[in-house]
């Protein structure tokens, strides 16, 4: 461990599985306590025991909650708690919850083009907003948020005009709020993953990926690990120049 995030406290959604826990994992090894937050309770508390502990107590420093980030009452009672048991804001906001709805867009339901927009879109909004407000309001130096978008935001792909659309609105919002809240000392910055062997991923159908895998330099999917540590590098001080970036980890895929 190198304590590139020793004695921060984080925030982390869609921390269940796939690149959510992975960053959790990720943020705990580098000396974070972790505030782990999902729909899926079980789930998020499972990965809370795989994490890392340093309490010389033998105690867990790290949380998890039962959160739906399209719920602004859901996310607000999760800080609740947060403030209640650390007595502070996370410094380290992550947003990695998602959801896929595909379908081409003359299929596409209305519902299942809200569902994404409400989870990816909204709830990226609804907890930048939230927590933004929470770090301000208690002078929280060097906090920095961490947002997942996706390598389709840029180029769009069949079959996800919604999920297409969500991912290009976080880049967008994230770049907004660079302007809005740099005069905080607040980074924002979205990471846009490629294919990474997530629970989403294993959804893609498999004459799909054989058509992927070739495009990819790197000729593999990612690991999740492997976007998490991106993510730890970019709520660390160590990164402390870069705001308002959008960084493809995606092992040189081009669509």
């Amino acid at each position: 461990m190198s304590g590139l995030v020793r004695g921060k406290l984080a925030f982390v959604t869609g921390a269940g599985s796939g690149i959510g826990r992975a960053t959790c994992q990720v943020l705990a090894r580098e000396g974070a306590q972790v505030v782990a937050v999902d729909r899926n309770l079980k789930s998020v508390e499972d990965t809370i025991g795989t994490l890392q502990t340093s309490n010389s107590n033998g105690g867990s420093p790290h949380s998890s909650h039962l959160v739906d980030v399209s719920n602004c009452n859901s996310i607000k009672s999760s800080l609740k708690q947060i403030l209640e048991k650390y007595k502070k804001p996370p410094s380290i906001v992550v947003n990695c919850a998602g959801i896929t709805r595909d379908n081409f867009i003359l299929k596409l339901s209305e519902e299942d083009f809200e569902d994404v927009i409400n989870v990816n879109l909204k709830g990226t909004f609804l907890v930048m907003k939230i927590f933004a407000q929470a770090i301000i309001e208690n002078n929280v130096q060097g906090a920095s948020f961490v947002n997942i978008g996706s390598i389709v935001a840029k180029f769009g792909n069949m079959g996800q005009a919604n999920y297409c659309a969500s991912k290009a609105g976080v880049v967008l919002v994230t770049k907004t709020a660079v302007k809005e809240f740099s005069k905080y000392g607040i980074r924002f910055n979205t990471v846009l993953p490629g294919f990474i062997s997530t629970p989403m991923t294993d959804l893609v159908p498999a004459k799909v990926m054989k058509k992927v895998i070739p495009l990819i330099a790197c000729e593999r999917i990612g690991h999740p690990e492997e976007v998490a540590e991106v993510i730890a590098f970019l709520a660390s001080s160590k990164s402390s120049y870069i705001n308002g970036a959008s960084i493809d980890v995606n092992g040189g895929e081009m669509v």
